[in-house]
């Protein structure tokens, strides 16, 4: 079966998508309001079990401000406390509420948090939960105009739908309490270990079998050619039919085309849409699945892999082929239809591997050129999504989309992903298609360039490429966890090391204008012999 058409239109969505590593809940940035004494916590999020009659029955999730004492970081550690409801629920002036020292819950708006606060403290409070007027997080600052500020309880916010549960359950109940503590996160987690060697083992892993792919359809050629045929002249080839270059042209409209998919995730993100694309994904992962499969076996089947039978639609097809596809058809669909279960990343992370591995098998950068206009478009795209994009639409689109806001669902399936391991906060650290995709394009150019060549490993240019993205990828989650756990753009960092390290080798080498322009070292026509030198 060829699977290029399909895989190709796979590729167009699976290409384009480079998410933010790391991208998780996002809460407001506080770019405005200083840190002054009384006023510098960092903010933290906070856990709020909720016990009726001594049992637990929920847990939400907050977010500590700047003000106030700091948490206990152990639930060990942390009281009962039982909780109330603020009068006036604002909290805005003198409460008439008679606290001994209670949780108080409380609105956002009409005054500012230090207010809300100081007046919980004035009457006897032991902490005050404020209650978002969004189902989203925001990081409460202190004023501008504020000098002095010595609140002496914990404050943290809750969203909306949180405030909503919780104020349900203390309608219902007499005796409710809550608990205030904040995790600590740990500064590697075990997972972004395994989601490092998962990306750099995808492209170890697809570069070999691009190279092994080019090299016999090289000595495919030459055999033709020294047998001198005119066959060869009127035939493409051997391996052509399976293989699509990337033009110049195509790498610049790389970026109008993954922007436009991108605004349509944006404004179309929604659980039908999610569907839609779960659909494709499975599709494309289940022809990516039988193409590894079938080249993975021929070696065992040869017999099998080389007998074919004509399908209706289809063609051609290898009696290896037809054994595998049922397999590869029923992983994809039970995958799509027990996706929200725990372990769901596993058949996820499979289809996935399998997909970017037969695009870069099928994709290729035809020479250095293309693959420096290709990376540096996808560069200043993920730099522009992720960030830029917060001046135009308030947020940033990449990570809205990364997270799959307004869909009921944990995000798009077009990235790799494992849970966090030893985070009290759960969890996935996650990885983009097109931040493998996109460099690894380049580095199994660089391992087609050496075998042709005949370089061996540490004068060729595979082995640095493969350490560059290695190390761009470590500083990306590096970069992550200095940034307070906010998504980054992977390729921001991978981008400078891989191709940075690619230009300045061949620069150094003398063979970056071969590299820029031929794409493959020049071989000699076996059948064209050498003329004897005149004595």
């Amino acid at each position: 079966m060829d699977s290029k058409p399909a895989l190709c239109a796979a590729l167009l969505l699976l290409l384009l998508w480079a998410s933010p590593a790391g991208a998780g809940d996002i809460v407001h940035q506080d770019d405005k309001a200083p840190k002054r004494p009384g006023c510098d916590n960092k903010f933290v999020l906070v856990k709020v079990p909720t016990y009726v009659d001594g049992k637990e029955v929920a847990e939400f999730v907050g977010v500590g401000a700047r003000f106030g004492v700091t948490l206990e970081s152990k639930e060990k550690d942390a009281n009962q406390t039982k909780i109330a409801l603020a009068d006036p629920p604002d909290c805005c002036s003198k409460l008439k509420n008679k606290l001994t020292g209670e949780v108080i819950i409380v609105y956002r708006g009409q005054c500012s948090f230090t207010v809300k606060a100081n007046a919980a403290e004035d009457a006897g409070a032991s902490g005050i939960l404020i209650i978002n007027n969004r189902t989203e997080l925001f990081k409460m600052v202190c004023e501008e105009t504020e000098t002095d500020v010595t609140i002496g309880i914990p404050a943290v916010m809750l969203p909306q739908d949180a405030g909503r549960s919780l104020e349900d359950i203390m309608k219902n109940n007499s005796h409710v309490k809550v608990q205030l503590y904040s995790p600590k996160r740990p500064e590697v987690d075990v997972a972004e270990v395994f989601l490092w060697l998962m990306a750099v083992g995808t492209i170890l892993c697809s570069s070999y079998w691009s190279a092994w792919s080019a090299r016999e359809a090289a000595i495919e050629q030459d055999k033709l050619l020294k047998d001198g045929s005119d066959e060869f002249l009127s035939m493409e080839a051997p391996g052509s039919s399976s293989v699509v270059d990337i033009s110049t042209t195509s790498a610049i409209l790389f970026v109008v085309i993954a922007s436009c998919f991108l605004i349509m995730l944006y404004k179309l993100m929604s659980l039908w849409f999610i569907e839609v694309l779960v659909v494709l994904f499975a599709i494309g992962g289940a022809e990516g699945l039988q193409t590894c499969l079938v080249a993975l076996l021929s070696r065992w089947f040869e017999h099998s892999s080389e007998s074919f039978v004509k399908v209706p639609f289809l063609g051609a097809v290898s009696h290896l082929t037809l054994a595998v596809s049922p397999f590869c058809i029923v992983f994809a669909v039970v995958w799509a239809v027990f996706r929200r279960v725990s372990f769901a990343w596993i058949g996820q992370d499979i289809l996935g591997i399998a997909l970017i591995i037969t695009v870069l098998q099928i994709i290729r950068v035809p020479n250095l050129k293309v693959g420096t206009i290709l990376l540096s478009c996808a560069f200043f795209y993920d730099i522009f999504w992720v960030f830029v994009s917060k001046w135009w639409f308030h947020e940033s689109v990449m990570i809205v989309v990364a997270r799959g806001d307004n869909s009921g669902e944990d995000g798009i399936p077009m990235l790799l992903k494992i849970p966090r391991m030893f985070d009290p906060w759960g969890g996935y650290s996650i990885i983009g298609f097109g931040d493998i995709i996109l460099p690894g394009l380049l580095v199994a150019f660089s391992l087609r360039y050496d075998w042709l060549s005949k370089k061996n490993l540490q004068g060729g240019y595979f082995l640095w490429a493969m350490i560059a993205y290695g190390l761009g990828l470590l500083i990306t989650y590096v970069a992550l966890n200095l940034m307070d756990g906010h998504g980054q753009p992977a390729l921001l960092y991978i981008v400078p090391f891989t191709l940075g390290t690619f230009l300045t080798l061949g620069k150094k080498r003398g063979e970056l204008k071969i590299l820029w322009t031929r794409g493959e070292p020049e071989r000699p026509c076996p059948h064209v012999h050498p003329q004897p030198t005149p004595q």
